[in-house]
């Protein structure tokens, strides 16, 4: 006979809930901001600025002095642990300033993908060694809620049954961790679209490895009213040479919930996957839209589908600062009512609302 040990309080298991509840009510998503130093040197070098913590800094003040205009489509922003502890230009800290606003500060906890031997090129996830002590600083500094990203490829031997195993134990050991310290974690198990797949390869594996996840899950008694579900959208791969309809994939990705996902689930917040800003509105829009059930919160927790037309137009300068801070208002606005199925594409286009946010092997 298994045992719960030791049992989450009654008071935790209602403030983990009331959190996730919070970060997606009705037409709120996330704001991942939680790109590490490295993948801010690409950022920042894709438009000609240097990598410095005060250019890093300055921008990141820019999308969260925006969130005042779309604080009702923004329920919570995903920070670096350098960017939790920095401030405005008035020395106002990042985390009361969006707190401030009503939007709930989150902190990325994971220390990145490592190879995991004897598998075909697959990995794992670190950072579970020290994280119940950061955790209980994170929680102490503001943060209610973590993100912890796992990687898995579609090819021709992978996933394999090891790689889906270990990463599902993982993220369930991450999750226990976070929920003991009363932070409601987002499982991210990301399916990364490099490849030559088709979808029905895509929604298989999708559904394999959310069975195992939420499996682990429930081995390591974790609260799934007090957790988010961070997985990627049923699409094709990249190399894919068929082209599939928003419908078609909202249909896909729906199904796979439904069949893998408890209902206990608050809400699934998808990753943008390299999708274009305008395609990861259009095709959230179309998954709010599919006539299935569906008994969760769908919305977004994007990082360069809310911000690619914003770095673009700000260029490093600070003269364009508003001009990024309005082309992240609109893309928050975009998805906050692709969130609820009403979602128009206007054709009024950001400053790179249609490019392609495709990296192979993508990694933060």
């Amino acid at each position: 006979m298994p045992h719960q040990y030791p049992p989450l309080t009654t008071e935790q298991k209602k403030e983990l809930s009331t959190i996730a509840h919070k970060i997606v009510a009705p037409g709120k998503g996330i704001l991942a901001a939680d790109e590490s130093t490295g993948s801010m040197a690409k950022r920042m070098s894709s438009i000609g600025v240097d990598n410095t913590e005060e250019y890093r800094r300055y921008y990141r003040q820019i999308l969260f002095e925006g969130t005042e205009q779309v604080k009702q489509h923004i329920g919570g922003i995903i920070f670096f642990h350098e960017t939790l502890y920095q401030k405005n230009d008035h020395g106002v800290t990042f985390v009361k300033l969006i707190k401030d606003k009503g939007i709930v500060p989150g902190i990325k906890v994971d220390l990145g993908v490592v190879p995991l031997a004897g598998t075909n090129g697959e990995t794992t996830t670190q950072g579970l060694d020290g994280l119940n002590e950061r955790c209980a600083q994170y929680k102490k500094d503001g943060a209610d809620f973590a993100k912890w990203r796992c990687v898995l490829k579609i090819t021709d031997t992978t996933p394999s049954r090891l790689a889906i195993m270990e990463n599902a134990n993982v993220l369930a050991r991450y999750a226990s961790i976070c929920q003991q310290n009363c932070i409601v974690p987002i499982v991210e198990p990301e399916i990364l679209p490099d490849g030559t797949h088709d979808l029905k390869r895509c929604q298989y594996i999708t559904e394999k490895v959310l069975a195992a996840v939420y499996k682990a899950l429930s081995d390591h008694h974790i609260y799934l009213e007090g957790t988010l579900l961070k997985p990627n959208m049923v699409t094709p791969g990249h190399a894919c040479t068929h082209k599939y309809t928003s419908e078609e994939i909202a249909m896909a990705t729906v199904t796979a919930l439904r069949r893998t996902v408890p209902p206990a689930v608050p809400g699934v917040t998808f990753l943008s996957g390299g999708q274009s800003e305008e395609e990861a509105s259009i095709n959230l829009n179309a998954i709010n839209k599919c006539p299935l059930h569906k008994p969760w919160a769908l919305t977004f927790s994007y990082g360069r589908a809310l911000q690619a037309s914003a770095l673009k137009a700000w260029s490093g300068k600070k003269d364009h600062t508003k001009a990024a801070e309005a082309e992240f208002v609109k893309r928050a606005q975009a998805n906050g009512l692709a969130a609820e199925g009403k979602y128009v594409a206007s054709g009024a286009a950001g400053a790179a609302a249609g490019q392609s946010l495709f990296v192979a092997g993508h990694a933060y």
